[in-house]
C-alpha cells in the first residue's frame, strides 16, 4: 500500500476540483471536493464574493455549462502551505470552453490563478474558501 505525503493529498484534492469539474461530476464535487458551504469569490469575473453553498456553486456551474460541448481545465505551478489542520494553495489554471456550434468561434479561454483554503475533515481535505483571480481571456467570450 503507498503513503501520500500531505502535499500530494492536497493536490489531489485541487486536481479533483478540475477533473470533476470538467466531466460535471457534481455530486463528487460536493462530496470529494467542498466543505458544505464555502467562501468562494470569482469576483474577478463580475459578481461578489460570498459565502456559498456546494450544492449551489455546482448548480450555478452545471447552469453555465449548459449547451458547452467540453470543458478543459488545465492546473499547475501549485504553491502548498500546510498549517496543521489547514491549508492553502496558489495555482496557475486555464479552462477551455468549446461549442461546436457557436458563430463566432467555438472556443474561449480563461487564464488566471487560484487561491485555495482547504481544511481537514474526517473524511479528508476539503476546500472551505475558493478564489479564482482572472489573468485574460480569449476567444469568444460568450460562446455565440
Amino acid at each position: 500500500m503507498e503513503t501520500f505525503s500531505t502535499r500530494d493529498l492536497l493536490v489531489e484534492v485541487i486536481n479533483k476540483l478540475f477533473v470533476y469539474t470538467d466531466s460535471q461530476a457534481w455530486d463528487k464535487l460536493q462530496n470529494e471536493v467542498f466543505t458544505e458551504t464555502v467562501l468562494f469569490d470569482m469576483s474577478s469575473l463580475g459578481g461578489a464574493k460570498m459565502d456559498m453553498t456546494a450544492t449551489a456553486i455546482c448548480e450555478m456551474w452545471k447552469a453555465g455549462f449548459a449547451g458547452i460541448d467540453s470543458v478543459n481545465h488545465l492546473a499547475g505551478n501549485y504553491l502548498v502551505d500546510i498549517q496543521g489542520k489547514s491549508a492553502t494553495v496558489f495555482a496557475y489554471a486555464t479552462a477551455t470552453h468549446y461549442k461546436k456550434s457557436a458563430v463566432n468561434g467555438p472556443t474561449r479561454e480563461f487564464v488566471g490563478t487560484y487561491d485555495l483554503h482547504l481544511t481537514q475533515k474526517e473524511a479528508g481535505w476539503r476546500i472551505d474558501q475558493f478564489r479564482y483571480n482572472v489573468k485574460f481571456t480569449t476567444g469568444n467570450r460568450d460562446l455565440t
